[in-house]
């Protein structure tokens, strides 16, 4: 008994054999199925019985005959044609006849089309040029598709097309007669031999009507057919104003009437303007006709529409005259300019109406302001801040002129004594500050010893008006009132100035057009003697140096 052995060592029998189950192999990441090398019974296959030096043979043999060296040998770079051909489109002028039925007038009908050949993907559309007011569905006929051919599956190609040729596309015929100059170009590049182009055929029907045949009837001028056709979309257009100002809360807006000639009708439309406040209805009067002259009539009308058959004559292009106030529904109305195609209407049919703009810019301006009686001040927080509750329903902090405070961040510092009848009073010190950012003044008491007053803050930081001067306008004090030795009343408090920094006079030279002598002169006097005696005024403390005795 023979004895087969596997490749690992153990007899050929059942139980022996350890075959692998999976029949796939892996390479690069992909499933490959495994190719048998041996058949039954362990035989190698005849696909396995070639050498190695057989296979090299095979895959690199050469020709015997060579037609180039080995350096022309390159390989030109593939181009696809949805890229070599991309927005290259072939485009014919074509026709197609049309027969008409149950018409005594035309019998067939010559519509022209255009037909596009799109070169990336070979796929054609069809479309027909619209005519206005022609009736006729027109547009894209076909949309961008591949054609057929024939009944076998084939398309058309760009090599089917030529002039002078019946391009048949869904049992309708469209003879080509012409075709644009790259088309052209195109076609001849290729070899292709364009035909003669062809004149376009005049439709019998537009040819009967552009010449129409003479006609022995007048045409009356108020023919609604012919009046259509000539006046349609011709409109006069007027700017105005709607004179509202006798109703409550009225003012002069903005309108713009129009006139449509096709019908004698008239529309007026409110121009408005962003926040306004006002809701968009553009319509202040919708499209009609607006009597001029109403018949009389004996008894009272139930009916508030007046009917044809109660109006002598309506308004006309004539009643409609630049500079003047018409009165439309019993609404006025100042007409004070147009556009340019009413004045050239009316220079060609109305020569003697005279049509002159008007200027109302200071008409078209917003709500007559009325004065607003303000309350009586009533002496809580500032003037400012108490007058914000009359001017909004939620009060506002009043705005600051912060340009102001960017360029004048200083403070101007006097001494002040209290101007009293009380002898304790006399004694007692003040450093009153003038801001110039937002000219407000605060006071504070210096401290003195066994006075028995304690000393601090004597005046928050407010604007002081001056006695006498009205809450509705009041008049606060500034720089050019504080000359020493003048008396400054603060809230029926009164004090007197009695000396001052050296910056104060600085500053206030600087800007001596703006302060009187005298304030200058003062200012000079009492900081040139404090100088004679040794006693400066002190510039970066605080205090302010007092008087000497």
């Amino acid at each position: 008994m023979s004895w087969n052995w596997n490749s690992h060592g153990q007899p050929f029998l059942p139980g022996y054999t350890f075959r692998d189950v999976t029949t796939l192999s892996y390479k690069n990441g992909y499933a490959l199925p495994r190719r048998p090398t041996v058949g039954i019974g362990q035989d190698p296959l005849l696909s396995e019985q070639l050498i190695q030096q057989e296979i090299n043979e095979l895959s690199l043999e050469t020709p015997d005959i060579t037609y180039c060296s080995d350096d022309q040998s390159l390989v030109e770079e593939f181009i696809p044609a949805h890229v070599a051909l991309d927005k290259k489109v072939l485009r014919f002028y074509a026709y197609f006849e049309e027969n008409i039925l149950h018409s005594p007038e035309e019998h067939y009908r010559m519509r022209p089309v255009v037909i596009y050949y799109y070169l990336e993907d070979d796929s054609m559309c069809i479309i027909e040029p619209r005519v206005e007011n022609s009736g006729i569905p027109q547009g894209k006929r076909l949309k961008r598709q591949r054609l057929p051919k024939n009944e076998q599956g084939d398309h058309y190609q760009w090599k089917d097309l030529n002039l002078g040729m019946d391009l048949e596309v869904y049992r309708v015929k469209y003879h080509i007669t012409q075709c644009d100059a790259f088309t052209k170009e195109f076609m001849e590049s290729e070899g292709i031999v364009l035909n003669e182009p062809e004149p376009m055929p005049v439709d019998p029907y537009r040819k009967c009507h552009k010449n129409p045949p003479p006609t022995y009837t007048t045409p009356s001028d108020w023919d609604i057919r012919q009046r259509f056709l000539t006046m349609d979309r011709k409109v006069l257009r007027f700017y105005a104003l709607w004179d509202d100002t006798d109703s409550m809360f009225g003012e002069a807006r903005p309108v713009t009437i129009q006139y449509f000639l096709v019908d004698d009708t008239v529309e007026i439309r409110e121009v408005h303007k962003p926040n306004s406040g006002r809701d968009p209805f553009p319509i202040v009067m919708r499209r009609q006709k607006l009597p001029k002259k109403i018949k009389p009539e004996m008894f009272p009308s139930c009916v508030l529409e007046v009917s044809k058959k109660e109006v002598d004559e309506y308004y006309s292009p004539k009643d409609f005259k630049l500079g003047q106030t018409m009165k439309l529904l019993s609404r006025r109305f100042l007409l004070y300019d147009c556009d340019s195609f009413t004045k050239e209407y009316y220079q060609k049919n109305h020569p003697d109406v005279e049509m002159k703009p008007l200027d109302v810019s200071k008409q078209t301006d917003t709500l007559q302001e009325t004065k607003k009686e303000l309350p009586p001040y009533n002496g809580f927080g500032s003037l400012e801040d108490s007058l914000q509750n009359c001017l909004h329903l939620i009060p506002e902090p009043p705005k600051k002129n912060v340009l102001k405070m960017l360029q004048n961040d200083q403070v101007l510092r006097y001494c002040a004594r209290l101007d009293s009848q009380d002898p304790k009073d006399e004694s007692r010190r003040f450093i009153l500050s003038y801001h110039l950012s937002n000219d407000m003044i605060n006071i504070y008491e210096k401290p003195s010893r066994n006075s028995g007053i304690i000393g601090g803050k004597f005046l928050e930081k407010t604007q002081v008006p001056k006695p006498g001067s009205s809450p509705d306008n009041p008049e606060f004090y500034s720089p050019a009132d504080f000359a020493i030795g003048a008396t400054i009343e603060v809230f029926s408090h009164r004090f007197v100035l009695i000396d001052a920094d050296l910056h104060v006079l600085k500053y206030l030279e600087s800007i001596s057009s703006q302060i009187p002598s005298q304030t200058l002169e003062s200012l000079r006097q009492k900081l040139g003697v404090g100088a004679t005696n040794n006693q400066p005024a002190e510039q970066n403390g605080d205090d302010v140096a007092e008087p000497s005795p």
